[in-house]
């Protein structure tokens, strides 16, 4: 039979309109749309062991990435990127040799510290040798210099060829006096990464942070799996020279026992640490060799866009992290860090919250694009490189809102800010979640500095106004919350541990609450024509 081209042509015409009619939805209907089967579904496959745990520059990256692309390009978001949803970002693998130690010399005894029961080191260098040797040690309190705070733990010191050791956190947080930094609350002064840039920025040979449970807010399981493996940097031309030689960390153990051997007393130290900046010299001696094994790769970060209907140059971001650890092929049985809930969760509501705005049956009239970005897991190297290498012009990007490990407890009342107070995109918030009958509070262990630990976080420090909200404390009824008090510990327990696995019983009602509100957020500001600011007590302000 002999078909006709334009009849043909004209029946698929007809399909496609009546297709595109039947799954256009308005703002309620997309809203609802939202699921917890569909939030199932994503986790187990990016979870899943066939994916590797999601290092960057693996197999299980590019069957990361191909499973967005199929996804976005299947509900009509556009590539982001000049063309591409992938934005590469050059980085340089360093891969440090387990056959290492630090040998602490002082007061005629010699200690050596072991590789991951007593220290991790490895270097940011491009290198594959870094020593130091009879190194100098100087305890530097928090190794915190801020003019604004008044605070220089460096302050008449030259450090140059010295390995400066440090404590985790900020002193706000051992004193919890308020009017100290701020408190509770972890400043960016507190965060690992800063010590080592500070350390960096003084000159010194070497820079140790001490390990503690509660200031740093995860326990030593979490650094050892962290820096056992290949660690990413963003590639520099001159080879990060400007950084430190050696960087790492001491279990508080190890600490108390160098405070020892140079006859003082750790606790005493620490204390006054708190009380103003300090620097005290501890008569010892250093050494130490890394080894590393050098690799030049690309990854890349994953940009989709659904441009705006009437202003599409304005773009509201929504981010989270794609990648995880991966495979440890030196363990026995279970190899696969397979990152259900970091942040396999916060990949899958990206995707359902494009979905519900690729939906609409009126679209934003500002653009919405996701950034799903790699390498967060080693220091939000993706979101760095993107704030440096925007697709998409910073003064033209007006807000951004982050996922990262989702709410797998259960409904709650409430609604968590990270950084409570920070910008306005928390007044929109709030009309969110009054919707919802729920209210927002600021975070429960503000200690642990969230505001400064995902990838919103690189946006802030180029002033774009950055929002990291999700999950709450109060469940909604008693079923809830007896199975939040089941399910809290093991979530706990597997946060970068092996066990991080999917679990087809988790509870994602409450993630689709968060979800729904991050996409009224989102909704609210895509269809206005204002630009939400810094609070004034901000630390950040837009360029």
């Amino acid at each position: 039979m002999k078909t006709n081209n334009k009849l043909l042509a004209l029946m698929l015409s007809s399909t496609v309109a009546l297709s595109t009619a039947t799954t256009a939805q308005t703002f309620d209907q997309a809203y609802n749309a939202i699921s917890a089967d569909k939030l199932h579904q994503h986790v187990k496959v990016l979870a899943s062991e066939d994916f590797g745990g999601r290092l960057p520059t693996t197999e299980g990256e590019k069957k990361t990435l191909d499973y967005l692309t199929k996804e976005f390009t299947s509900i009509g978001f556009k590539p982001g990127n000049n063309g591409s949803f992938l934005q590469a970002v050059e980085l340089s693998e360093i891969t440090a040799d387990a056959d290492m130690s630090l040998t602490i010399k002082g007061n005629g005894k010699t200690e050596t510290l072991d590789y991951l029961t007593e220290m991790v080191l490895g270097t940011s260098r491009v290198s594959t040798s870094e020593t130091i040797k009879n190194s100098d040690v100087v305890f530097v309190g928090y190794g915190i210099n801020a003019p604004e705070y008044n605070w220089n733990d460096y302050k008449g010191l030259d450090v140059k060829g010295k390995t400066v050791v440090m404590l985790v956190n900020d002193p706000g947080f051992a004193t919890q006096d308020p009017n100290l930094f701020t408190g509770s609350a972890m400043t960016y002064y507190g965060r690992w990464t800063y010590k080592y840039e500070e350390a960096s920025r003084q000159g010194a040979a070497a820079a140790i942070i001490v390990h503690e449970d509660a200031p740093a807010s995860y326990g030593w399981s979490v650094v050892k799996n962290g820096w056992g493996g290949p660690q990413y940097k963003l590639y520099q031309a001159d080879g990060n020279k400007e950084r430190v030689s050696i960087e790492g960390w001491l279990t508080l153990s190890s600490a108390k026992a160098m405070f020892a051997q140079a006859g003082l007393d750790f606790n005493t130290y620490k204390t006054k640490a708190t009380q103003g900046p300090i620097n005290k010299a501890l008569g010892l001696k250093a050494s130490a060799t890394v080894n590393s094994t050098i690799k030049r790769s690309t990854s890349y970060n994953f940009v989709a866009t659904l441009p705006g209907s009437k202003t599409p140059d304005e773009h509201i971001l929504l981010t989270g992290h794609w990648d995880h650890m991966g495979t440890d092929d030196s363990l026995e049985g279970d190899k696969v860090y397979n990152g259900a809930h970091d942040n396999a969760t916060g990949i899958a509501g990206i995707i359902e919250i494009a979905n519900a705005f690729a939906s609409l049956d009126k679209k934003p009239q500002r653009s919405i694009t996701v950034i799903a970005t790699t390498a967060e897991e080693q220091g939000l190297l993706g979101s760095k490189y993107y704030a440096e290498h925007p697709s998409y012009p910073l003064d033209k990007t007006v807000a951004v809102l982050n996922l990262d490990s989702l709410n797998i407890l259960g409904q709650t009342t409430d609604l968590i800010v990270k950084g409570k107070g920070k910008s306005e995109i928390e007044d929109y918030l709030k009309v969110a979640a009054k919707k919802q009958k729920r209210m927002l509070v600021p975070e429960s262990n503000p200690a642990a500095g969230s505001y400064y630990r995902s990838d919103h976080f690189n946006f802030a420090l180029v002033g774009v106004p950055a929002l990291y909200a999700g999950s709450g404390n109060e469940p909604i009824n008693d079923e809830v919350a007896a199975y939040r008090k089941a399910t809290l510990p093991e979530m706990k327990r597997c946060y970068h541990q092996l066990c991080d696995e999917y679990n087809p019983e988790w509870n994602f009602a409450g993630a689709v609450q968060d979800l729904q509100a991050t996409f009224d957020t989102m909704y609210q500001i895509a269809n206005s024509t204002d630009w939400p600011k810094w609070s004034k007590s901000s630390e950040f302000q837009r360029n």
